[in-house]
């Protein structure tokens, strides 16, 4: 059985989140689906700019926790473009065990709990 890769983990991650985005009523304006070249999405709702930063995060580690530094880092960033500034980590994990890698051969369980503001 093959492991997902990174980016391939990502990719869920990236799906994850802009269909929440999309459901949302938000345009985009960029989406950048490299790992770590952030923000991921820039987008637009009620003529305002956001920045989403995404995050695949696979099992024990928490998506709800992430690397402040990195994000306050963004949000100053962002601040130059009245922009709001977002983490969207998602968790991933194999459906059949949790301590194992995802694989392409099984169903795997999605942990998001939302779009998580960074404010000053």
């Amino acid at each position: 059985m093959t492991p997902l890769s990174e980016q391939e983990l990502h990719q869920l991650a990236m799906n994850t989140v802009g269909k929440e985005l999309e459901e949302d009523g938000f345009e985009f304006l960029a989406i950048n689906s490299k790992p770590k070249k952030d923000p991921q999405f820039v987008a637009l709702k009620n003529k305002k700019l956001h920045f989403v930063v995404v995050r695949a995060v696979t099992y024990p580690a928490n998506p709800v926790e992430y690397d402040e530094q990195l994000m306050e880092t963004m949000r100053d960033h962002a601040i130059k473009y009245k922009a709001r500034t977002y983490f969207a980590g998602v968790g991933l994990a194999n459906s059949r065990n949790y301590e194992m890698p995802v694989h392409h051969e099984d169903d795997y369980i999605v942990n998001y709990a939302g779009l998580i503001e960074i404010k000053e």
